[in-house]
């Protein structure tokens, strides 16, 4: 894939990788559509990228406010050719986590995915090509201390974001998935868990921190846009990442017994 003259649109664009990767982007030749529930962060962001760049407010989990986009970006720029589907939010903590914020997380982190490439792929199919870039989580495919919502949302990110690249890849679609442990962003700090649950919070946030080096959004977003000029589906910024899951799966028993040991030690 060259990024070069690509139409973009990344979602979750007006603070942390979703504004690194908006501004990587641009910088790669790209014109992006940056859209964000904070419309001024985004229009924002996007007046300092010049011409290339429009911002776009709205909750990229509605399927209208994703039509949206699309259609902003061909009127301005021309057909999408590549769709970061990065906007994403914490949840609630563990049993106690109420039906809302299960369901905003699922909402977020997944059914804004299954909803942009509901409306994408078939004019990707007709064109022969296409790019879907899902940012899930390492969580997605290890698992998230604290947070039983966010845990599982980013597992079904990264399950789709298998099935479209199974079922569409022969087809001229590609599809990445990126999964990181920590990034300095405001998610990481303070948004995984509400902070009415402290312990929770404390906890989830330790985890992140101690799995690995917490990485700046800049860097991510670098490591990113080199990961989809490859066509890479897992991109990992932390390459840890990669022996954590390749032990789990030799061993998922072993395995949920040291996250627990893990937990344990987090607590003590």
């Amino acid at each position: 894939m060259e990024i070069s003259g690509k139409v973009a649109i990344v979602t979750g664009a007006g603070a942390g990788i979703g504004e690194a990767l908006a501004r990587r982007l641009v910088a790669c030749g790209a014109r992006v559509v940056l859209a964000d529930l904070n419309a001024d962060g985004a229009t924002r962001i996007a007046k300092s990228l010049g011409d290339t760049a429009i911002g776009v407010g709205g909750d990229v989990a509605d399927e209208r406010v994703i039509r949206v986009l699309i259609d902003r970006a061909e009127s301005e720029f021309g057909p999408v050719d590549l769709y970061f589907a990065n906007a994403g939010i914490g949840g609630g903590a563990g049993l106690d986590s109420t039906d809302a914020q299960w369901a905003a997380a699922l909402e977020v982190n997944v059914l804004a995915h299954v909803r942009a490439a509901r409306l994408l792929v078939p004019d990707w199919l007709t064109r022969g090509t296409g790019y879907f870039v899902s940012t899930a989580s390492a969580a997605g495919l290890l698992t998230q201390l604290g947070s039983a919502p966010y845990a599982v949302s980013k597992h079904a990110a990264v399950g789709f974001a298998e099935w479209l690249s199974v079922t569409y890849g022969d087809k001229g679609i590609r599809v990445s998935c990126v999964c990181p442990m920590g990034v300095d962003t405001q998610l990481l700090h303070t948004g995984l868990v509400p902070p009415e649950h402290a312990a929770e919070a404390e906890l989830a946030v330790k985890a992140v921190k101690t799995a690995g080096p917490v990485l700046s959004a800049d860097l991510v977003a670098e490591i990113v846009v080199a990961g989809i000029e490859a066509e890479h589906f897992l991109i990992l910024p932390h390459p840890d990442v990669l022996k954590m899951y390749r032990h789990k799966g030799t061993d998922y028993d072993r395995w949920l017994d040291g996250m627990r040991r893990f937990q344990a030690a987090l607590q003590s």
